[in-house]
């Protein structure tokens, strides 16, 4: 989730101030205690606060610039050299200037875990970042993992980078010269799996389980930890998932993603990949903005599957835990970044290209959901409730449907506390402050949440990945309840509630979040 706004010029100096370079060490002066021994390297850590924090730690053995270029991740090879650990790495490159540091030297991980003895491995839980794919990175302090290695003295955290925007997901291989790039269209996602691998082969040395790892994402990470399971071999490198606001939906056909790379190659005046490689770098990642919220993973049959939902129905993912989850307004935090007369444009154009995909029958549908839509505003519109069920609610339950069908576990939830900006109300993103206990405004609540309320939510995250089940007993609740959070089941479709003084858990009927006659079949036209 990066689409924040610009609103604080000393935000931007504080992200300014987290980057740095990591040099060699060479001459043997550096803190024994604070050096973990990988198979790239041994790195050499900081200790703030008791909490020991290494960042910038690369996990392949080939940055992808120059000839590596929209290539598949080089793996990661054996090396006994000495490095520093102190800085974040260069955020991946992309149209964000909340991000001012930014390279396509970008693949590295940053590991926390507290200052303590012990020899019993630690649980890990490995973020992913969002930012529809196109945005986003690791030193954005709103992902900060401090506080919760802080808050959870025996679990291990780690977050990792990936290529975003054009240099992540972009189909190359139908172009005269595209042969030679196979993988383009999911280079993000291959990333992640290379920094997966990393950790499964790496994470023991700083006290974490390599058989006890959990991954979190939010937005385009939700959307990735739901893709990942998917992946050839990957239920190797971790056994339960946690997605914020993210699913299956945000993925694109192989047709859709060629589309995608014509509407950008006719911008760019380019026919060949040689063309593209030719134009100043700049000029590549602003021609980001013609895909608008349409840069996704591509379901292209070879590294994912063709239909994502196949899959978890068939019982692909049964063995993986899930924990899920959307927001009350999700689109709210759009109309506020991309302002009201601009949204309300877009999503009109949105709207259009949905309708042209449906058959008559369903069209009728749309139409008459959309017209008893009872909160519509000039600002939030009947539209608006529309996107917020084809973009989130309905692809987040019929992957809890799907799972539960299948014999696996998921756990469901639904966020509700509202931001003081009445635009963005309980936007997307909006748990966010909430899951990485850093209460100041990043920009997507306008206020704190109650602590308890977050401290119980966190709570709950991190005994997921320690148990795979996120109900609290009182004694270790921070709000001193005991809260059972009931696995979803077909029958009773129950949810966990995320009201600010009421987490509770709810059948969907009751609070009727999916309209699932008239909504619930969009799924299978996806989001783009």
């Amino acid at each position: 989730m990066s689409e924040i706004n610009e609103n604080s010029t000393e935000k931007k100096e504080q992200l300014i101030a987290k980057y740095g370079e990591n040099k060699p060490i060479t001459d043997g002066n550096y803190d024994k205690t604070l050096a973990v021994k990988c198979i790239n390297g041994i790195f050499v850590g900081k200790n703030v606060d008791n909490i020991i924090e290494y960042r910038g730690i690369p996990f392949v053995s080939k940055q992808p610039v120059g000839e590596y270029r929209w290539k598949a991740p080089v793996e990661y090879t054996a090396d006994d050299g000495v490095y520093e650990a102190y800085h974040n790495a260069k955020s991946p490159r992309q149209p964000n200037a909340m991000l001012p540091e930014q390279s396509e030297n970008c693949l590295y991980l940053n590991v926390w875990k507290t200052d303590n003895a012990g020899t019993e491995k630690k649980p890990v839980m490995v973020w992913i970042h969002g930012g529809a794919f196109t945005m986003g990175g690791v030193a954005e302090p709103w992902y900060n993992c401090h506080n919760l290695a802080k808050e959870n003295s025996d679990v291990v955290f780690v977050s990792i980078s990936y290529r975003v925007g054009l240099f992540g997901f972009l189909h190359l291989s139908h172009l005269p010269d595209g042969a030679d790039y196979p993988d383009a269209q999911n280079l993000g996602l291959m990333d992640q799996m290379m920094a997966l691998k990393w950790i499964h082969e790496n994470i023991a040395a700083f006290g974490g389980d390599p058989e006890s790892v959990t991954l979190f994402g939010e937005s385009a990470g939700g959307a990735s930890v739901t893709l990942l399971p998917l992946v050839k071999g990957s239920h190797a490198y971790f056994k339960r998932v946690i997605a914020e606001s993210g699913t299956p939906v945000f993925t694109r056909s192989p047709q859709e993603a060629i589309a995608c790379t014509n509407e950008v190659f006719e911008v760019l005046g380019c026919k060949t990949v040689a063309d593209l490689k030719n134009l100043d770098v700049e000029k590549i990642v602003e021609a980001t903005s013609v895909l608008a919220l349409r840069i996704w993973a591509e379901r292209d049959g070879n590294f994912l599957p063709k239909n994502p939902y196949d899959e978890y129905e068939n019982g692909a993912v049964k063995d993986i835990d899930i924990l899920q989850g959307c927001n009350k307004d999700e689109m709210g935090l759009f109309i506020n970044s991309y302002g009201v007369e601009t949204y309300n444009a877009m999503f009109a154009i949105r709207k259009a290209r949905k309708l042209d995909q449906l058959t008559e029958e369903e069209k009728v549908l749309v139409e008459s959901y959309c017209a008893d839509v009872k909160d519509a505003t000039p600002e939030y519109t009947a539209d608006s409730r529309l996107f917020d069920q084809i973009a989130f609610i309905a692809p987040l339950f019929r992957l809890s449907e799907l799972q539960t069908m299948a014999g696996g576990k998921s756990y469901t939830y639904f966020f509700t506390p509202e931001s003081s900006n009445k635009l963005i109300r309980c936007g997307h993103g909006a748990e966010t402050p909430s899951v990485f206990g850093i209460p100041e405004d990043t920009g997507v609540t306008g206020r704190a949440f109650d602590e308890t309320f977050s401290r119980t939510l966190r709570q709950m995250w991190v005994q997921f990945a320690k148990t795979g089940n996120p109900s609290l007993s009182a004694d270790i609740s921070p709000d001193g309840k005991a809260h059972e959070w009931p696995i979803y089941d077909l029958e009773n479709k129950k949810v966990m509630i995320f009201d600010e003084f009421d987490i509770h858990p709810e059948k969907e009927s009751e609070r009727k979040i999916l309209d699932w006659d008239r909504t619930y079949f969009l799924t299978k036209y996806y989001c783009i």
